[in-house]
């Protein structure tokens, strides 16, 4: 062992009570600075990197179940925007409605809860949080249904596995619902993306809904991590090789997206993601009266 000596040679006391000290702190101090370490951490992570969302509805089943937690990348979009197939989280716009049930008042202490719910992760949903397929980027022509009753994009039709459970062909197209499976061609507007839920029949969508801006995406949906039983990759189905890009380009720049400045590599806690994580919205319609 390498000891401190003073200036005559003897052992430095002061460093030697110094490392007792160190050694010797009592778990009832190390615990808040432990506890304070994994907050700061958390909260970094939730904000720039990852994070687990809770799925409470069935708009993208079977890809997604209710009670799935699925880990969302939210740096990805910082350096290019999303493609046709991927599966992603975002606010809607004033044209989506809001799906969130009215809930008591929690009080205050709920309330402080809530509050360090939201930093780190944990929180209910937002009204405005969603999650759905990317079908169609700017410029992009999409549009229900050709001979076989798919979904095209620029005339190409998409075989989509995932969809398991589809709208009815023989409801006619309504801008204000998403029943049927009919919709009138869309021109994807610049800067936004058309998205559509797994499960057709009861997703309400961009069918009726409109696009989303690209700004609006929080993040990409890439892995289901709980239950363990359904643990996987979220890839792009290959149904979209096929797709040309957009006939006609846009005329409109796109918006120019921030470059992050250096960045900061840290490790996601699987074990809190599991447990608890931050709930999201997946819109589900109305039953018929």
């Amino acid at each position: 062992m390498v000891q401190t000596l003073d200036e005559d040679g003897a052992v430095d006391p002061w460093r030697r009570r110094a490392r007792r000290s160190r050694r010797q702190m009592p778990l009832w101090q190390e615990l808040p600075l432990l506890l304070v370490v994994a907050f700061c951490l958390a909260v970094l992570i939730r904000t720039f990197l990852l994070q687990a969302f809770f799925i409470p509805s069935g708009s993208m089943e079977d890809t997604l179940l209710i009670g799935d937690r699925v880990l969302v990348n939210k740096v990805v979009y910082d350096t290019r925007d999303p493609v046709r197939g991927e599966v992603v989280v975002f606010r809607g716009t004033d044209r989506w409605a809001p799906q969130v049930d009215e809930q008591p008042d929690p009080g205050f202490t709920g309330k402080i809860a809530r509050t360090v719910g939201d930093l780190v992760g944990v929180s209910r949903p937002g009204e405005k949080d969603f999650i759905k397929r990317v079908i169609g980027l700017p410029g992009d022509r999409v549009k229900c249904c050709d001979s076989q009753g798919r979904v095209t994009v620029n005339g190409t039709p998409l075989n989509e596995p995932y969809v398991l459970r589809d709208s009815p062909l023989d409801l006619p197209p309504n801008p204000g619902e998403c029943r049927s499976r009919r919709f009138d061609e869309v021109v994807v507007p610049p800067g936004q993306i058309f998205v559509l839920g797994d499960h057709r029949l009861v997703s309400q969508d961009a069918r009726c809904q409109g696009p989303v801006p690209i700004d609006n995406v929080v993040g990409r949906a890439f892995m289901v991590v709980w239950p363990s039983s359904r643990w996987s990759a979220l890839p792009v189905p290959s149904t979209f090789d096929d797709v040309a890009g957009p006939a006609v380009a846009s005329t409109e720049a796109p918006p120019v997206r921030p470059t992050p400045q250096g960045g900061v590599v840290l490790i996601l806690p699987l074990a809190a993601a599991l447990g608890r994580s931050r709930a999201f919205r997946t819109v589900t319609s109305s039953p018929a009266t």
